[in-house]
């Protein structure tokens, strides 16, 4: 997977909150370090994320975005 993003950081998921629109996901990239997102639903759905896969924090900006392979 290639983004144009410069910081990229492969971990974990630890944590789902699923809520009819939005989504929260816990990624643990380092070991006392998590990085936490709200993305909508349905791009947690569409990237099947669930505890325990491998995802991406993606930080651009002020926003951080998750990707999965």
């Amino acid at each position: 997977m290639k983004f144009s993003a410069r910081n990229s950081f492969k971990g974990k998921i630890i944590a789902i909150n699923q809520g009819p629109v939005s989504t929260e996901v816990a990624i643990k990239v380092a070991k006392k370090i998590e990085i936490v997102s709200v993305i909508t639903t349905a791009s947690a759905k569409r990237l099947k994320l669930k505890v325990g896969n491998e995802a991406y924090a993606i930080i651009k900006a002020d926003s951080v975005i998750v990707g999965a392979d």
